[in-house]
């Protein structure tokens, strides 16, 4: 146990109206935006499209309120469901946002739904030296299970293979 669901936004974090909906296809330009600032090996935008059309992917999206009428997606999540299990694929914040809270209410939102699916286990990837990734998970209950050598480039690195059991929460 341990690994429920947490604040949006951490204590002691500027406060700041978060929306975490569904990725339409008009969010597409600004995911890519956030995941070029964030990976040296981005998806592509045919890979961000695909992910929308897919029935077996769950795709959200993080949006900062302005004020009336203005926001900014400020991060995103896709999780791919097969049967009872499901991979978080790609997770990104923009670099603004960071420390916020916005990755952990992409997570909590998308277990969430994953647990509404059925899905009982829930696997990533993250770099080895992913030192805020790693944390972020850890306190969502994420666990490491293995190792993939050399799986990341630019630079190449070892990826950890974390699981969350959702069925025993």
């Amino acid at each position: 146990m341990g690994g429920g669901p947490r604040p949006a936004v951490e204590r002691g974090v500027s406060q700041f109206k978060l929306a975490i909906r569904k990725a339409a296809e008009s969010d597409i330009a600004d995911v890519l935006l956030i995941e070029q600032a964030s990976f040296t090996d981005a998806w592509s935008s045919d890979a961000f499209l695909t992910s929308l059309e897919s029935g077996h992917m769950r795709f959200l999206v993080a949006q900062e309120d302005l004020g009336p009428g203005d926001s900014r997606l400020v991060g995103y999540v896709i999780a791919i469901v097969m049967a009872s299990e499901a991979e978080i694929a790609d997770i990104a914040v923009a670099p603004s946002h960071r420390g916020r809270g916005v990755g952990g209410g992409l997570l909590d939102k998308v277990t969430a739904n994953l647990r509404e699916v059925r899905v009982k286990d829930v696997y990533l990837e993250v770099r080895e030296s992913n030192a805020a990734a790693r944390a972020l998970y850890q306190s969502r209950a994420f666990r490491q299970v293995g190792r993939r050598k050399r799986y990341y480039q630019l630079p190449a690195e070892d990826a950890l293979i974390l699981r969350r059991d959702l069925e025993s929460e």
